[in-house]
């Protein structure tokens, strides 16, 4: 099969994944093994592009060691990539020594040796989503005429490919996130609940779950109104997010609810760490910035896997039931079930 059948046959592929599949590393390693078979070249790249900060990272790379790589980021306009990205035009260097943008970086932590690139854009819409680097093109001339055109057409498949990716993620996670304070909401803690607690019967772990409401929050909207009510909402959010953990979950749940999800922990280990989170939130002022300083308190109740409860239904309802005996007594206290 001649080069251009070649071309024709891989771009068709790509195409049928692209309106098939959102799954974005298998689309990039289709791409790049089609650049495999097309092009003569034993040294080449796929390089991502940070949405925010602009820094690329090697999301596949081929004639390098893995874990030499791994990790690395380069700098927003940094080297060849990073000038491709910045600029969204193609470069074609056979000889580095003389081009201004090339940096040696990647070559003094790897030993690698790069004498010569190409580097085209992966953009849809006239932005640069990623770059693909192909390395020590032995005849540059001849590299362009024959291979350049079938790979601009699959680095935009590559764009296209993340930014279906991306939208989709937005997507998901709009669908599963409260809207004043960016947290997860109920949705959410429904779906991941049942794989938390799947996880901790395999593993014969503890799950810890609190139920957390937040005390007298209906005088801060009689107030201030139901505005403020909402950021203070979120300015709540965040004091308790600063004290979690990785693995912790905090969950936007409905009202002026939230809860908090704590895998690994037993009970005794749960109610001191959040003792630290009811101190916390007590300890902050909210709406310091405007109509405050508004202080508050709020009351949590704790159940935990397996001891309280092996379902969803029968943790949550048990940590529900404890947060009431703390709002039933003094509020402002930690119970467990």
């Amino acid at each position: 099969m001649n080069l251009e059948n070649q071309a024709l046959r891989a771009c068709l592929e790509v195409g049928k994944a692209l309106t098939s599949t959102l799954d974005l590393k298998g689309i990039l390693d289709l791409i790049m093994s089609k650049v495999s078979e097309l092009i003569a070249a034993g040294n080449w790249s796929l390089l991502l592009r940070d949405e925010k900060t602009g820094e690329l990272s090697f999301e596949i790379a081929v004639g390098l060691q893995k874990e030499t790589i791994e990790g690395i980021r380069l700098k927003r306009g940094e080297g060849i990539a990073g000038h491709v990205a910045e600029t969204g035009i193609p470069i074609f260097s056979d000889n580095l020594s003389e081009n201004e943008n090339f940096s040696g970086r990647i070559d003094e932590v790897t030993g690698f040796r790069t004498k010569s690139i190409v580097c085209v854009p992966m953009k849809v819409r006239d932005r640069v989503l990623g770059v693909i680097e192909i390395v020590n093109v032995a005849e540059m001339k001849s590299f362009e005429e024959k291979y350049v055109p079938v790979l601009t057409i699959l680095a935009d498949y590559g764009a296209i490919a993340i930014e279906n990716a991306r939208l989709f993620e937005r997507v998901r996670r709009m669908t599963v996130t409260d809207e004043y304070t960016g947290l997860y909401n109920a949705r959410y803690l429904h779906d991941v609940l049942d794989k938390l607690i799947d996880e901790a019967r395999e593993r014969e772990s503890r799950l810890a779950i609190a139920f957390i409401d937040m005390d007298n929050f209906k005088k801060v909207v009689d107030t201030h109104g139901h505005l403020a009510g909402s950021r203070v909402l979120s300015e709540v959010g965040q004091v308790m997010s600063s004290c979690l953990s990785s693995s912790d979950i905090l969950i936007k749940y409905g009202g002026d609810e939230f809860v908090l999800l704590m895998p690994g922990r037993d009970s005794e280990d749960a109610v001191r760490f959040v003792e630290s989170i009811r101190e916390a939130v007590r300890s902050a002022s909210y709406l310091a910035s405007g109509e405050g300083p508004v202080y508050l308190t709020a009351s949590f109740g704790i159940a935990v896997f397996p001891t309280h409860g092996m379902t969803k239904r029968d943790l949550l309802s048990r940590a529900d039931q404890a947060m009431y005996r703390a709002k039933e007594s003094t509020k402002d206290r930690v119970c467990s079930f």
